[in-house]
Parts: C-alpha cells; sequence; structure tokens
C-alpha cells in the first residue's frame, strides 16, 4: 500500500512518519518552496502531543523549544487569577513551547531523513479516485500522481477538504486578531517558562521568559468584524505597533516594554477555527489535522492533535487495511474528541473579548474556578491522552 500526503507543515511530516511506521509507503507534497520555512511565530506543543511525538520516535528536545511547564492567569489590575499546570512533572512530560518554523523544519527535516520523499512547490488543484479504487492527485504543475489513498493534511485553508466536499463550511473567524514577537534584551520578573495572561482592559497579552533578556510573547486584539487580507496588509508596522500599544498601555503588564524591546511585531493576522466538518472523507481520500478541524490557538492544541491524528489514521490502516474503511475507523476514533476541545476552545477565546459582565464574571467566578479544578486534577482528559501504538485499533461501536 501506498500514501500520497498532500502538506508539510505539522500534520503532514508527522502522518507520513506514522503511515512508514505501520509500513506503508508515502510521499509529501508540500505546495510552498522551503523558503516559506521562517513562515509564522510560535505555538505550544502539550504533553499528549509531546508523548505522541515520541511514538514516532521524535525526540522533543530536538525541536529547539523550550519547557513551559506553568501558566499564570491574570487581570488587567495585575491579580492572579489562576494558577495552572501545563503537564505532569510525575508524567515526566511538560509543554514545550517551539517556533512554529522550527517545529516544521524539524518533522520534514526528520521524514528525510527517513527515506521520505517531501516534494515542495506542488500545490494540489484536484484528485480524482480511479475505477481500480486508486486515486490520481492532479497538481498546478501539471503533473499528476498516483496512490492507495491521499490524505489532506494541508490545514485550514485545504483544498483536498474542497474537493471531498465543495459545499464545506469556511473557517470561522473567531472575532480575535492575532500577533506576536520576540523581545531581546529585556528584563521580566518571574522564573524562566512560566507563561503570564493577562486579561487586559481591551486585549490579551501573554508572555514567557525563556532565558535572560529573551522574552516571546503574543497578543490577541478583538476586531469585531474580519478584516480582508488587503485591510490586514495596509496595517504598516508602525500603525500596527502603535495601536498595540493604546491597546495595552492601561493594563498592568510589561507589555509596553517588550514592545519598545521588539525588533519586529508580527502580524496582524485573523483567528479562524473549524467548529465541524461535515465530510471528512470519501472512499481513499481523507482529512487530517487542521484539514478536518482547525481548533483556535488559544488551545494550546492544534500541533498535537495533528500529531495524534497521524498516529491513529496508521493504526487504522494498518488494523483495518482498506483505505475507505480505516478512514471511517479514524473518524469514529477521533470527531468527538476534537470536536469536543474545538468548542471549548472557542470558549476560551471569548473570555479573551472583553465587556464588563462577561470581565467580572470570567475574574471572579471562571478563572478562580479553573484554577481550583487543575490544581485538584489527577487526570486530564485532554493532555494525558495518548496513542497507544502497539494496541489493535477497536472500532467504535
Amino acid at each position: 500500500m501506498d500514501a500520497l500526503v498532500i502538506g508539510g507543515g505539522v500534520a503532514g511530516p508527522a502522518t507520513a512518519m506514522a503511515l512508514q511506521k505501520a509500513g506503508i509507503g508515502v510521499r509529501v507534497a508540500e505546495a510552498h518552496d522551503r523558503s516559506a520555512d521562517d513562515a509564522g511565530a510560535f505555538l505550544t506543543v502539550a504533553p499528549n502531543g509531546l508523548h505522541a511525538l515520541g511514538v514516532l520516535g521524535v525526540d522533543p528536545a530536538a525541536l529547539g523549544g523550550f519547557d513551559t511547564p506553568t501558566m499564570q492567569m491574570r487581570n488587567a489590575a495585575g491579580r492572579l487569577l489562576a494558577t495552572i499546570p501545563l503537564g505532569s512533572p510525575a508524567g515526566g512530560l511538560r509543554s514545550q513551547t517551539v517556533r512554529r518554523s522550527d517545529l516544521y523544519a524539524a518533522l520534514r527535516d526528520e521524514a528525510e531523513r527517513r527515506g521520505i520523499v517531501v516534494e515542495h512547490g506542488r500545490r494540489l488543484v484536484d484528485a480524482e479516485v480511479r475505477a481500480d479504487g486508486r486515486v490520481t492527485a492532479a497538481f498546478a504543475d501539471g503533473s499528476e500522481t498516483t496512490a492507495d489513498l491521499l490524505v489532506g493534511a494541508d490545514g485550514i485553508g485545504s483544498r483536498t477538504r474542497r474537493i471531498l466536499d465543495p459545499a464545506t463550511p469556511a473557517p470561522r473567524y473567531t472575532g480575535l486578531l492575532n500577533t506576536g514577537g520576540y523581545a531581546r534584551g529585556v528584563h521580566v520578573d518571574g522564573p524562566d517558562g512560566v507563561f503570564t495572561m493577562v486579561f487586559g482592559r481591551r486585549a490579551f497579552f501573554a508572555y514567557v521568559r525563556r532565558g535572560p533578556g529573551d522574552v516571546w510573547w503574543f497578543a490577541n486584539v478583538p476586531h469585531a468584524a474580519e478584516p480582508s487580507d488587503a485591510d490586514l496588509a495596509a496595517r504598516s508596522p508602525e500603525v500596527w505597533r502603535a495601536e498595540l500599544r493604546r491597546l495595552l498601555s492601561d493594563d498592568a503588564s510589561p507589555a509596553l516594554a517588550l514592545l519598545d524591546a521588539t525588533p519586529e511585531v508580527l502580524g496582524p493576522w485573523s483567528t479562524r477555527d473549524l467548529p465541524q466538518v461535515p465530510v471528512w472523507h470519501r472512499g481513499p481520500l481523507g482529512l487530517v489535522g487542521d484539514a478536518a478541524h482547525a481548533i483556535s490557538p488559544t488551545s494550546g492544541q492544534g500541533a498535537s492533535l495533528a500529531v495524534e491524528d497521524g498516529l491513529v489514521l496508521a493504526r487504522c490502516l494498518r488494523d483495518v487495511g482498506d483505505p475507505a474503511a480505516a478512514f471511517a475507523a479514524f473518524e469514529g476514533l477521533r470527531r468527538r474528541r476534537v470536536e469536543r476541545l474545538v468548542a471549548q476552545a472557542r470558549r476560551t477565546a471569548n473570555l479573551k473579548i472583553p465587556s464588563l459582565a462577561t470581565r467580572t464574571l470570567r475574574d471572579r467566578v471562571v478563572l478562580p474556578l479553573v484554577g481550583r479544578a487543575a490544581a485538584r486534577a489527577t487526570h486530564d482528559w485532554v493532555t494525558d491522552y495518548r496513542v497507544e501504538w502497539d494496541e489493535p485499533v477497536a472500532l467504535p461501536r
């Protein structure tokens, strides 16, 4: 059996390595060339994602990130609302924060080291199931590739998803613009690796110290109507930096100092998710990762779910065999978990959109309750999830 994976981000190489582990021949087609390796800001890989990478034989220490074991939530006045562990020390896994580009490159390079061909500059145009049950993919450069199955790991703007279902819902705007940066030569109090989340009066701001004088930060800015790409592009770096300073100026946080110490402020870009994708597969074509269930970055789970997906799909193909039946089994095993997480992330994102009513409820009730629950919990259904590779697939009833 051989597979073609569309997309070279996180989900694509991870899925390719999982398929190879299951004994399936695989190649990856990526629309962009290698010059896109520096795209994006940074993300978190949670303990469930780190465990999944470990199953693939990928050492998290090789990703170029750093441990971020704790998250503090504070209000605009600086009052501590909750402290939440990001992983269990007893389990030996704590969340890691890593540049998106470093994660992409590390996974792609590891896939290539294992003999998986990753072809750049190949943008999917169409795919057709042949009479013999195999699938032929057509690319913008005029080339074609035929395989026993095609896996769409091509992100929230997935072309594979549109091929499967031309009526598929468009991504949903969450009401937030995202931005971020890397501050240099500036001091912030507190230990390394502790994410401080500030629910400000007009915007949300978060920062983490990687080491002395090295601080990574991001901000979520409420914006009622989604701006067009042209509107976003028209905001010069100077105008955007000034706007952030205005929005964050009244909050008790080091935001202004970090902005001043940041050579390049990234963004802004719209934050989107996919609350439900009705069609995940058809015959030997199927979706994984953000193509099937894009989740708000608020969750800290996008990359982790993508790696989980690759392993679960590979197990299904290994144990079920027939691609169509394996994709159906994969959906049965994954849909409830990922859609529940997408909904939870949406609720969290809504807490970042300030209003007097939501701010009072959030600061006095919701976040303190979350912190107390996290302190008492002995098991977390999100981060303690494990893909058990050696166990045969048990199909949902």
